[in-house]
């Protein structure tokens, strides 16, 4: 009997690997009340209008029998009120919904690039761009990071004939640099129209007001047909299990993805969660301005124990710890935190550390402060 054979692309993965969980932590590691700061997610968690809703939702137990809107129509339109401005119109055939920014980056891997072609993205870029890209038995072309960030003439000196898709996180995970929005559209205007840029803007609602020179791509969205904007409902929104991400393109593209995008991708418990979530901006500024409270504690606290840092527009901070970055990370979990080490990201000296509310981040520093003084 013949053994099971997976596309090889597929059989070379190395998959994805989560933050690990509070439960699984203080399962195996015998600790309580443990502190999650590896997955750059929101401490305060979604609005309370969201709450308040899905309560309501509760109590209506004939939808949970009913398959969703498949064409999400209600989360498309409160997402084109509030993108749309004076510099851009928006029609709902020009929005994309995924399970997850994940979800559509996927798709637009599987729609856009095959055996052959050539997909470019930047040293310490997110994981789920190598992984996309070697599922479809693309060639990924890595540009070498220009100040832990996106070296965008590196891109551009990349580009080949074979080139068919290029990535770019904006701020970027893991490293939280950012790219001024003068040098995305220069970049934008010298890419060739038949290539299609991918700018994942999963971050955007913590750089936006916070960051000198840094503002969204989307007012520019008309003026390339090649251009596809991401973001997601899993950070700012607080709404991670929920499984909720979206891509604004030319309806050109969005007609594309939507003929591999699987049908009902999108449970009606996220859609009307995010919904919900759109109504509710008070409470995205303030989970933005905890993070930048929470950004600058930290920052303090590494300068405090001589730790180098990489500056980040994001709701995550690198901490350069060392060539014993993994046992700190061990030692801290003994401790009841726990971080992100970066050795999957070829940076084997740094943690990465989400922000989280004040009293996680006292927590943060303080076993931070006694592990790496041991």
């Amino acid at each position: 009997m013949k053994p099971l054979q997976a596309v090889e692309s597929v059989a070379q993965l190395q998959p994805y690997i989560p933050g690990k969980p509070i439960d699984e932590l203080e399962r195996q590691y015998g600790v309580k009340n443990a502190v999650k700061v590896a997955s750059n997610e929101n401490p305060l968690g979604p609005s309370p209008k969201v709450l308040s809703h899905l309560q309501q939702l509760l109590l209506k137990p004939k939808e949970f029998s009913r398959y969703p809107d498949g064409n999400g129509y209600i989360l498309k339109n409160k997402l084109i009120e509030k993108l749309a401005n004076d510099e851009l119109s928006l029609s709902i055939d020009q929005i994309t919904l995924g399970n997850g920014s994940n979800d559509v980056l996927d798709l637009l891997a599987r729609t856009f690039a095959s055996i052959n072609d050539e997909v470019i993205f930047s040293q310490y870029a997110f994981a789920v761009y190598p992984i996309a890209t070697q599922a479809v038995g693309a060639t990924a072309v890595v540009t070498k990071a220009l100040e832990w960030g996106n070296d965008l003439h590196a891109m551009l000196d990349a580009i080949t004939s074979r080139t068919r898709l290029i990535f770019i996180a904006n701020p970027n995970n893991p490293t939280g640099t950012c790219l001024p929005a003068k040098d995305l559209l220069n970049f934008l205007q010298q890419v060739p129209e038949n290539i299609v840029v991918v700018i994942d803007e999963a971050y955007e609602e913590y750089a936006s007001d916070y960051i000198e020179g840094y503002h969204s791509i989307l007012s520019a969205l008309n003026q390339f047909n090649n251009l596809v904007i991401t973001r997601t409902f899993s950070k700012a929104y607080g709404l991670a299990s929920f499984r909720v991400g979206y891509a604004v393109s030319s309806i050109t593209i969005a007609d594309l993805i939507n003929r591999v995008r699987q049908p009902f991708n999108n449970n009606t418990f996220a859609l009307e969660t995010a919904s919900i979530a759109l109504d509710d901006q008070v409470h995205i500024r303030q989970c933005v301005e905890l993070n930048w409270q929470g950004m600058s504690y930290l920052i303090s606290g590494f300068k405090s124990l001589g730790l180098d840092y990489i500056p980040s527009a994001g709701n995550f901070v690198c901490v350069k710890i060392g060539s014993d970055c993994e046992q700190v990370y061990e030692k801290l979990l003994y401790e009841g935190v726990i971080t992100r080490p970066l050795a999957n990201y070829h940076m084997p000296e740094y943690l990465r550390i989400s922000i989280g509310t004040m009293a996680e981040n006292e927590r943060v520093f303080e076993a931070l402060k006694k592990v790496v003084s041991i």
